[in-house]
């Protein structure tokens, strides 16, 4: 199964049931665009020595081989169809809103209340959680971010989130950077990203949504397995494309880039 990148409009959606008029901000959308992704969070203290990666494929070895290993976060940009609508509800039904927080948490999960910006919460769960946590700098704005942001509860976090001049324009200047021109703030995108990544306690992969009513356990992985081993795109990615598939029959677009140590 190849990864689609010949969609005309590679950005996120806008991506909460807040309706428009309530929300309190919009940002400009982030074009999927792995060097946008890299440059963002460079700028607010991820370690260089990571960057973002085209994943063209996930069922062909020989391609998905050019990707760097190991792959610390996996994110996945979609278009949102009625069947994911349909089971996204049914599957948060019967769910609690999350209120985890502290050093106790299996991952660190942040509620989107931002127009336009599941980019951004993807990027957050990326660095907030797993192997790629170990690598924002030390001191930097989003190792204060994040250390912050572990202390509160969701609603808090999102407060934060909206709050912060830091990403505030970090991300605007990203924005400006993609291949194609960016839709304004408060244009409706049809494509949502969500992240994938591996905790480090007990080795589990999760569903990053800010769109959902908290972080997803979609089951357990080997210890040398990554967000892009067989067992992780089994429980993940292709899981949630065979649904998608079976339930539309028609062409499914979507793109896949992942976190991981740069080339030498």
């Amino acid at each position: 199964m190849a990864t689609n990148h010949s969609d005309p409009d590679p950005y996120g959606t806008v991506a909460t049931d807040v309706p428009k008029s309530k929300k309190s901000k919009h940002f400009v959308p982030l074009e999927n665009n792995p060097e946008v992704m890299s440059t963002l969070l460079h700028k607010l203290g991820l370690s260089p020595t990571l960057q973002f990666h085209d994943v063209f494929s996930i069922s062909d070895p020989d391609i998905l081989a050019f990707v760097p290993r190991p792959a610390h976060a996996l994110l996945l940009v979609f278009p949102v169809s009625q069947t994911y609508e349909k089971f996204r509800h049914e599957e948060d039904q019967s769910k609690s809103d999350y209120a985890g927080s502290g050093e106790g948490e299996k991952v660190v999960w942040y509620k989107q209340t931002i127009g336009n910006a599941c980019g951004l919460i993807g990027l957050l769960h990326g660095v907030s959680n797993g192997a790629a946590r170990e690598q924002v700098q030390q001191g930097s704005e989003l190792d204060k971010f994040i250390r912050t942001a572990v202390e509160l509860k969701p609603a808090q976090r999102a407060e934060l989130v909206e709050e912060s001049q830091v990403l505030e324009t970090a991300h605007q200047e990203a924005a400006q950077l993609g291949d194609t021109s960016a839709p304004a703030a408060g244009d409706d995108v049809d494509l949502h990203y969500v992240c994938f990544v591996k905790d480090r306690e007990d080795g589990h992969l999760w569903e990053m949504d800010g769109r959902r009513k908290g972080p997803l356990n979609r089951g357990a992985l080997g210890q040398d397995d990554d967000v892009l081993s067989e067992a992780a795109l089994d429980l993940g990615v292709r899981a949630f494309l065979k649904r998608e598939e079976e339930a539309g029959g028609g062409e499914l677009r979507f793109s896949l880039i992942c976190l991981a140590e740069g080339f030498d």
